[in-house]
């Protein structure tokens, strides 16, 4: 059963919250130091040393790192139509939405001869995580790929990791989704030593066709893929550590808990650390949920996976007195996935502030989100929610000013930068503005 938290009779503060809503425990920090040798290792041997990792951690040594066009080809060739109509859904759907998404340069004058401009400019090249593992996740290709090639980044590979079952090549149905997309670089390699070769890149030779650095790193991965990150950032930018992944519930008397517990139980499946948190004023609706979801684990294909992730610490009912306070518990919490089945449910998800994503009503599940819906399901987890965003075209992009003042514009402020740069004492600051403006000395 899930374990329940009764928070009726106060109103938390968000110090309180955050100290006491459940949480996944991830060390990110401990996972570092295993992964540095393994990022070390690849910056100083290439190819060899991530040939290597994959033999030691996915059981495999592929005969070459990078996917043959053949081998890609094939794959899509193979894919049962059932699942590319529903992948070329996916994609139609995800770049109609984030088709919307590019920023457009701006013009400021703001004096006469003297205006900035901010100009939107892709990352030049990205690296594009897709995981493998115990599910198969041809939609975070998606997911990756749609937004980077709209942002127009000018280049782009995908890895993901190699599969004793399919010749020490990644899956199948995550080739056939490359294939789909048009990305003709795709790499076999996962975990710590995918990322490390992604920002150091690989010479030439055995195994390996040669793999220039990226800018940035994209994409979900598992504990060790978010300590490659948090250690080779700075190196290459990334869009997030990403961690298990979460679904809130925000309810009221007048869900159906049967939806409820389907929806618990969707995210649940992923990882024996995904959390699953309802936070609800009705102990009638929790008391009925938990019997539900009595039912279903007990039916689902995942249901030992899934019991560990409810009945862990990191999943909980939350009984509150409110909607109005759970809407403060679900802006604490900040949900990668965040659900809202009660009356006017618009309403209330309008004043959700911290969240990856809002699901509005019964009809709008997080797995709509993660296949279908057009929007992006590379979220943030742990939290992050409350100061970072999901993955979209800006995540591509870089905003660059672009400054040009006339000398009569300089002459009218320049004064004014003189007199700063004196105040910082910073005077080679101001000098460099008098030697065009000598009389102001």
């Amino acid at each position: 059963m899930i374990p329940v938290l009764d928070l009726r009779g106060r109103t938390p503060s968000l110090r309180e919250l955050r100290g006491t809503l459940p949480r996944a425990e991830l060390d990110v920090e401990a996972a570092v130091a295993v992964v540095r040798p393994v990022c070390d290792d690849v910056a100083t041997r290439g190819a060899e040393a991530v040939l290597d990792a994959s033999e030691r951690f996915d059981g495999v040594r592929p005969t070459s790192l990078r996917v043959p066009a053949d081998v890609m080809s094939r794959a899509l060739a193979d894919l049962d139509p059932q699942v590319r109509s529903a992948l070329e859904e996916s994609i139609r759907r995800a770049r109609l939405v984030h088709s919307e998404q590019r920023r457009t340069d701006t013009t400021t004058t703001v004096t006469d001869g003297g205006t900035v401009t901010e100009r939107w400019v892709p990352v030049d090249r990205v690296g594009l995580y897709v995981p493998g593992g115990r599910a198969v996740y041809p939609s975070s290709v998606v997911m990756n790929v749609v937004p980077a090639q709209l942002a127009g980044v000018g280049s782009l590979a995908v890895a993901s990791p190699p599969q004793k079952d399919f010749g020490g090549w990644p899956h199948p149905t995550i080739l056939a989704a490359c294939e789909l997309l048009g990305v003709e670089e795709v790499w076999a390699m996962g975990g710590a030593q995918a990322v490390a070769a992604f920002a150091h890149g690989l010479e030439g030779g055995e195994g390996s066709d040669g793999l220039e650095p990226v800018a940035l790193v994209t994409g979900p991965g598992n504990i060790w893929v978010a300590a490659a990150k948090r250690l080779l950032k700075g190196l290459i930018g990334i869009d997030a550590e990403a961690g298990p992944t979460e679904i809130a519930i925000l309810a009221d008397a007048g869900a159906d808990p049967d939806h409820v517990a389907a929806d618990l139980i969707s995210q649940a499946e992923h990882d024996p650390m995904a959390a699953a948190v309802l936070v609800t004023d009705s102990i009638e609706l929790a008391d009925a949920v938990r019997d539900a979801v009595v039912c279903r684990v007990a039916e689902t294909k995942h249901s030992e996976r899934v019991t560990e992730s409810l009945t862990g610490p990191q999943s909980a009912v939350v009984l509150v007195d409110s909607i109005d306070v759970g809407l403060d518990v679900v802006n604490a919490y900040a949900a990668e996935h965040l659900e809202i089945h009660t009356a006017d449910a618009a309403e209330v998800a309008a004043r959700v502030r911290n969240a990856g994503a809002v699901f509005v009503g019964t009809w709008s599940p997080v797995s709509l989100g993660d296949y279908c819906a057009g929007s992006n399901h590379v979220l943030p987890t742990g939290g992050c929610a409350s100061h970072s965003s999901g993955l979209s075209v800006q995540s591509f992009l870089r905003g660059i000013h672009i400054v040009e003042y006339s000398e009569a514009a300089l002459r009218e402020v320049g004064g004014h930068v003189v007199t700063l740069a004196r105040a910082e004492d910073l005077p080679a600051h101001g000098e460099a503005v008098i030697a065009r403006l000598p009389e102001l000395t």
